[in-house]
C-alpha cells in the first residue's frame, strides 16, 4: 500500500489528469447520447454540445484538481477557459489530420490511427495545460516559495 501512495504522490499530477480524462469521456459519451438518443437531437448538435460540456468539464476538473491553478479575477479566468479551449480545438483538428492522413494516405486501419491521434491529443493538451495554459500555478507557487 505504501508504494501505490508514494506512486500516487510522485505522480499525482499525472494520475489525476488521466483520471479526469476518463471521466470526461464518460461526460462526452453520456451527454451525447442524452442529446442523441433521448432528445433526438441531430448527431451534429449532439456533437458539438456534448463536446462543449465535456471540455468544459474537463477545463472546471483540471483548473481545482490537477493544476490547482489560483488565477482569481475575471481577466485570468477568461484567459484560462478561452485558452482551454482553443487548445482543445487545435489539437482536435491536428487529431483529426492525423486520422485522415493515416486512413486516406496510408490506406491503414482506422482505429488504429484514431489510437494514435488520442494519444497525440492526450499529450499535446497536457503538455499545453501545464506549459501554457495554467502556466501562472507555476510561477505564483514559485514566487510564494522564494519569499
Amino acid at each position: 500500500m505504501e508504494r501505490i501512495i508514494d506512486f500516487y504522490k510522485k505522480y499525482e499530477e499525472t494520475v489525476l489528469y488521466l483520471f479526469f480524462g476518463g471521466a470526461t469521456f464518460v461526460v462526452s459519451v453520456v451527454t451525447y447520447a442524452l442529446f442523441s438518443a433521448v432528445l433526438h437531437w441531430t448527431y451534429t448538435l449532439a456533437y458539438v454540445v456534448s463536446w462543449f460540456l465535456a471540455v468544459f468539464f474537463a477545463y472546471v476538473t483540471n483548473r481545482i484538481w490537477v493544476f490547482k491553478s489560483e488565477v482569481r479575477n475575471k481577466a485570468g479566468l477568461f484567459r484560462e477557459i478561452w485558452q482551454f479551449y482553443l487548445a482543445r480545438i487545435v489539437t482536435g483538428v491536428i487529431g483529426w489530420l492525423i486520422l485522415m492522413f493515416g486512413v486516406n494516405l496510408l490506406h491503414q486501419n482506422d482505429l488504429i490511427w484514431n489510437g494514435i491521434q488520442n494519444v497525440f491529443v492526450i499529450i499535446s493538451n497536457y503538455v499545453l495545460s501545464k506549459l501554457y495554459i495554467f502556466k501562472e500555478v507555476e510561477e505564483v507557487i514559485e514566487d510564494k516559495i522564494n519569499k
